[in-house]
């Protein structure tokens, strides 16, 4: 048995230390998808304090704050005066740009959609606000460099194709799979706001799922906004179970509805559905699986339905199999040909 231990572990030792491991195709997915996903989590906290209508520019904190640090502490001097000069005089104009911006990374890399896309776009993000606050006091200028790093990453690996709907257009993830993932998100985030909004169902915002000491968050929901998750999770779990499209659609609408009608109250009025602007991306990202998982043919395996995206060559080929019933007579034909 200590043998055998020993071996194992000069082999594990030996992989570690190889010049030239080979790639696993199984493995270097997952951390892929991880990743991902971690960037992901990142941005959709990063999105909780982007606040319209001003983004604290009447207060002097919030994004403004933050913005404005590219002018008192600048890390570029040509990016201090671009800031100065045309980002701060039409502030509540840039703050929408941000928040529309971040809102899609967190959507795109939780859901794995378009991720080369999304890492370009995070990317760039992760530029512009290591210019904006990396001399700024308390801050730590190498966070920026490693997420610049993270998003390069991504933006040459296909990070999607492991729980992502990248994956479900490519046919290596299951869409029966990513969708019950996220209705059991959906289920559980809003069975736990329910049960939390108990205390006060009446609060205007609701409880707050996470929290600021890890920087983690999947938004706030009152007990209006708990019972839409909810229904969301059963719609999208009935949707995948049953193979049922209008269920997976109706799950889409109502979660772009919610994002909706959340952006269009935060700022100036209390949200019927309770929460921030993260709650909002998350009723876009069950919005987004619902209706990708809903357009998948794999929704159909195991249905005894027949797969509606299927090749359509694939019923020609099988067709040859029928030659041994051609006519006999043609053989003889051609023989005696001259």
């Amino acid at each position: 048995m200590l043998e055998s231990f020993t071996t194992s572990a000069r082999a594990r030792l030996g992989w570690a230390l190889d010049p030239t491991p080979h790639e696993d195709a199984r493995a270097q997915p997952i951390a892929f998808a991880v990743m991902r996903i971690l960037l992901g989590l990142m941005w959709l906290y990063n999105v909780s304090w982007k606040r319209a209508p001003d983004f604290g520019q009447d207060a002097g904190n919030g994004l403004y704050k933050f913005t404005s640090y590219a002018v008192d502490y600048p890390v570029l001097p040509p990016y201090a005066w671009l800031t100065d000069h045309l980002i701060l005089p039409v502030f509540p104009v840039f703050g929408w740009v941000v928040l529309i911006a971040e809102t899609a990374l967190a959507v795109m890399l939780l859901t794995g959609t378009r991720v080369r896309l999304a890492a370009l776009i995070g990317l760039a993000q992760s530029l512009a606000i290591g210019l904006s606050v990396a001399y700024a006091p308390h801050e730590w200028p190498w966070s920026y460099f490693l997420m610049i790093g993270a998003h390069l990453v991504l933006v040459f690996a296909a990070a999607g194709r492991v729980l992502g709907t990248d994956g479900v257009r490519a046919g290596s993830t299951s869409a029966r799979t990513l969708g019950q993932v996220w209705a059991g998100v959906a289920l559980l985030a809003g069975v736990v706001s329910l049960v939390r909004s108990f205390s006060d169902p009446l609060a205007a915002r609701g409880a707050t799922l996470g929290s600021s000491d890890p920087s983690v968050s999947l938004g706030s929901y009152n007990l209006v906004g708990s019972l839409v998750l909810v229904v969301l999770g059963v719609l999208m779990l009935v949707g995948v179970r049953s193979a049922t499209p209008r269920a997976l659609q109706a799950a889409a609408a109502l979660g772009v509805l919610a994002a909706l009608s959340l952006h269009a109250q935060l700022g100036f009025t209390d949200p019927i559905l309770g929460g921030n602007p993260t709650s909002a991306a998350v009723f876009i990202s069950l919005a987004l699986v619902a209706f990708h998982v809903g357009r998948a043919p794999s929704r159909a395996a195991g249905t005894g339905t027949a797969d509606p995206t299927a090749d359509p060559t694939a019923a020609p080929t099988a067709a040859p199999t029928a030659a041994p019933t051609a006519d006999p007579t043609a053989a003889p034909t051609e023989s005696n040909s001259p």
